[in-house]
């Protein structure tokens, strides 16, 4: 195989691989130091935040409405029981994610309803019986994430919260077990190429569907198929160099497929509704096993993967939770704190559970510390000043407007660039189905 055609391989394996490395590595930060507001967790165990998420969380795209509780699972160690308390019809959601970032299943609100529920989660393949509980989620990977996350309003809500959490429970269908963890890449590997190194030894522990098995055959001539030594720690300098080069060619393609495309509509706000449809093979409780929600062109499904996981990984599909971005004003200039906004809405978005506007800073999406510690804003932020028509302007700024009705719907932003993200929770048919549209940010 020629130079050109290795690069090409090789950005092809990185568009593939980029939802692997970046979950995994995830799971190794939340199992060895916890981030942000979530503690540090062994595997089968779960991490709670105290509180809703700021701007020392760095993680991206995370939401300021919900209050999380992650478990990081590895089913070497058996099935796990997870008992789920009674939220008295407040919205909660636990999500299930794979290694390869496939939702596979959902409890909560929407899909399994609010009362006291108890789940076997079992490993791919298990033979057990599983007579003793109504209620079974299979795990299309060894390794997986739950992700929990409880409807918060503030502080104030915080109590309440914290005693869901507290019923929230997971425990060994069978004590004793050893959980085995995550294979380790070689650490002599260089790290230009750890990205390889990591994908070759993930990709053999945790492998994907049949389909993408038989697909991930043609990376062979990277070295990914390799069971014995890294390839990576000796490379040849010609080999190692068309692996970079496919690398860099792989980026961006993940940052070509997340930016808006020239032509789109000035102030449009790009609805991330099939964004997480790319796991079309394990469709457990609470997906939506439909093609409406499945992206039936594998290849586009993995490239569309990689930018979920690069905008917004463990993120959910749009039926249980509608994001929606821009990144410019009404006229099509892009946002900026250097200059002053509005954001109106006729009517309250058309949401089952609650809506909310959260401010990103460029380009890492992180929310963006300010003065008042506002990160987002909508239908549950207290003192928000309606018109008599009951209209809602939000004022998009920098510096804190000098009216009081300004201020009470003043939501932050930061000096430079951002891009601000809308959530539906528990969306309506209008915004599943096309016919709502967001407002354009309008430059004050």
């Amino acid at each position: 195989m020629n130079q050109p055609e290795l690069e090409a391989l090789a950005a092809d394996a990185y568009v593939y691989g980029y939802p692997l490395v970046s979950a995994l590595t995830m799971v190794e930060r939340f199992t060895e130091g916890g981030i942000g507001t979530l503690p540090a967790a062994p595997f089968n165990r779960l991490g709670h935040a105290t509180r809703l998420a700021g701007p020392e969380d760095p993680f991206v795209s995370v939401n300021n409405d919900t209050v999380y509780s992650i478990a990081q699972l590895d089913l070497s160690e058996g099935p796990q029981v997870l008992r789920v308390p009674d939220t008295a019809g407040a919205y909660h959601v636990l999500q299930f994610v794979g290694a390869w970032t496939d939702n596979f299943a959902y409890v909560g609100r929407r899909a399994t309803g609010t009362g006291a529920q108890t789940w076997l989660i079992v490993p791919p393949g298990w033979h057990g019986t599983t007579a003793d509980h109504e209620h079974v989620i299979v795990a299309p990977t060894r390794v997986a994430t739950i992700v929990g996350r409880f409807a918060c309003t503030g502080p104030d809500d915080l109590p309440r919260v914290r005693a869901l959490q507290a019923g929230l429970t997971l425990e060994p269908l069978e004590p004793g077990g050893l959980a085995a963890g995550l294979p380790a890449p070689d650490p002599d590997v260089p790290e230009r190429l750890a990205f390889f190194e990591r994908l070759r030894v993930w990709m053999a522990a945790f492998p994907p569907a049949a389909p993408d098995v038989e697909y991930q055959q043609r990376f062979a001539p990277l070295g990914l198929l390799d069971t014995g030594p890294s390839p990576y720690r000796a490379a040849a300098p010609e080999w190692t160099l068309a692996l970079l080069k496919g690398l860099a060619a792989g980026r961006e393609r993940v940052e070509d497929a997340i930016r808006p495309p020239e032509d789109h509509p000035a102030g449009e706000w790009r609805s991330v509704l099939h964004l997480f449809d790319y796991n079309v093979d394990f469709l457990g409780p609470g997906t939506l096993d439909d093609p409406e929600w499945r992206i039936p062109d594998r290849r586009a499904a993995y490239l569309s993967r990689a930018a979920a996981a690069r905008t917004g990984l463990w993120g959910g599909h749009a039926y249980e939770a509608l994001h929606a971005m821009t990144h410019d004003d009404a006229d099509g200039r892009p946002l900026s704190g250097e200059h002053r906004y509005t954001l109106r809405f006729d009517q309250p978005p058309p949401a089952g559970a609650f809506w909310s506007v959260t401010m990103y800073d460029l380009p890492e999406y992180h929310l963006v510390a300010n003065p008042i510690a506002r990160y987002s804003i909508g239908d549950r932020t207290p003192g928000l000043e309606y018109g008599e028509d009951g209209s809602l302007t939000l004022r998009i700024q920098h510096d804190r407007p000098a009216d009081p009705a300004g201020a009470a719907n003043w939501l932050p932003a930061p000096e430079g660039g951002f891009r601000p993200v809308i959530r539906l929770y528990q969306p309506e048919p209008a915004a599943l189905d096309g016919s709502y549209r967001v407002p354009p940010i309008q430059r004050s």
